[in-house]
């Protein structure tokens, strides 16, 4: 498998066992995530490791499942299923909800250095906010 597969499967397999203290193994101090993991994490270089944080925190079950890895140059595209169920304080709905949600995520990630630098990422929202029961976000 290629070195930088590798990595971004060992990444997911580490967020999915909830291996906090590995993650700097994977991401690089400074990764910035363009996405923004989680409502309300600051723009800034290394913010993705509290918003992951808070991420399972807020979903106490499931896992990110790559289900295709394609990687070309410094870059690896994840096709992943995300499976969740709200039973923590999450921004977006502070009151769990205990409901489930089962949604397709892309991510865009760039390695340096054998880690993760960057972070994007394209997910179904609409039918996870739709499956978690929570209310879409005003514009605004």
């Amino acid at each position: 498998m290629d070195a930088n597969k590798q990595v971004v499967t060992d990444f997911f397999r580490a967020v999915n066992e909830r291996r906090i203290a590995d993650w700097g193994d994977y991401m690089a101090a400074d990764v910035v995530d363009h996405n923004k993991i989680i409502f309300g994490e600051e723009d800034e270089p290394g913010a993705a490791f509290e918003g992951f944080r808070q991420q399972l925190e807020a979903f106490g079950d499931g896992g990110m499942c790559p289900q295709q890895l394609v990687a070309e140059g410094d870059t690896v595209v994840a096709r992943l299923l995300v499976r969740a169920t709200h039973t923590g304080y999450h921004p977006r709905m502070p009151e769990p909800t205990g409901r489930s949600c089962e949604v397709e995520q892309i991510w865009i990630l760039t390695l340096r250095a054998g880690k993760i630098s960057e972070i994007r990422a394209v997910s179904d929202r609409l039918g996870m906010f739709a499956q978690l029961g929570w209310d879409w976000p005003a514009a605004g």
